[in-house]
């Protein structure tokens, strides 16, 4: 059996928050169940510090809702601090300024990752930001694989 890579975990959560649109995103959702990857995608936009809360609760929430994550305190946590970091990363060229673009969240055995990918500005006067984070989460026999 082929053991399971953070970074392919990773890379897998940034496409999905590359994605254009839904159709995209369902195609790559099913390109990844073929290599028995959950993940998904989520749509976001606002003010960056006053959302920052939401964008993490949208996280979790769409984890759980398309069974990336299990309702458990250890999985929920993962997402949230995954997404957290994702979001610090973010942080310096979004402050104070509006967001719009996409979560990506990707899962496979122990392996969990959150990809951010933003547009960031005022009008029309964009910059880009990325930010991507892991976290291991054991399974039930305790072993991250």
């Amino acid at each position: 059996m082929e053991a399971v890579r953070s970074i392919d975990i990773a890379r897998a959560a940034l496409k999905m928050a590359l994605t254009s649109n839904r159709k995209e995103e369902h195609d790559l959702q099913r390109e990844f169940e073929r290599d028995k990857m959950k993940t998904v995608a989520v749509d976001y936009g606002g003010e960056f510090i006053a959302s920052f809360q939401k964008v993490v609760e949208r996280a979790i929430v769409a984890a759980k809702r398309e069974g990336v994550i299990e309702a458990t305190h250890l999985e929920e946590g993962a997402v949230a601090g995954a997404a957290r970091e994702s979001l610090a990363q973010v942080l310096p060229k979004a402050m104070g300024l509006n967001v719009g673009g996409k979560i990506g969240i990707a899962r496979k055995g122990g392996h969990i990752s959150v990809a951010v990918f933003f547009a960031v500005g005022l009008l029309h006067l964009n910059e880009i930001a990325v930010g991507l984070s892991h976290r291991a989460v054991p399974n039930l026999n305790g072993k991250v694989e």
